[in-house]
């Protein structure tokens, strides 16, 4: 399942450390807001291309049908071994949802998997429900 075109990488690698760098500059900035709050205000096809790439990353660091990984509205990947999708409705037993601010906090490593999942940014059904030994990027 591509979420990143060949030709788009380096435009998703730009917008990714765009992103990154925006996010430590807004905490750096503001000692006060928590790092679980970290939302930089960027154009929309940096954030679409940031999630992308980073998915794009997610996936070829842990390939595989088995659980199903979607950061809405921009993208969708799946990744470790494991039962694929039922053929009749196409999702995988485990699948995780999670917003694109908390998904490029968690790529970044500015927060945790158990801080966001505490906090209730998480959405994760199934027995494969913690990415965290596979973040940050």
């Amino acid at each position: 399942m591509a979420v990143l075109r060949e030709q788009d990488i380096s435009i998703g690698h730009d917008s990714w450390r765009q992103w990154v760098d925006a996010a430590r500059t807004q905490l750096a900035e503001h000692p006060q807001v928590p790092a679980i709050a970290a939302n930089p205000r960027l154009p929309r096809r940096t954030w679409a291309m940031a999630v992308r790439y980073t998915l794009f990353i997610l996936h070829k660091r842990a390939p595989g049908p088995g659980v199903e990984v979607r950061v809405a509205p921009w993208g969708a990947v799946k990744i470790l071994d494991g039962p694929a999708s039922d053929p009749h409705n196409l999702t995988p037993p485990d699948v995780i949802e999670l917003e694109p601010d908390v998904w490029l906090r968690l790529a970044a490593g500015i927060t945790t998997w158990a801080e966001e999942k505490d906090a209730g940014h998480i959405t994760a059904v199934g027995e494969r429900d913690d990415l965290s030994a596979l973040l940050p990027l």
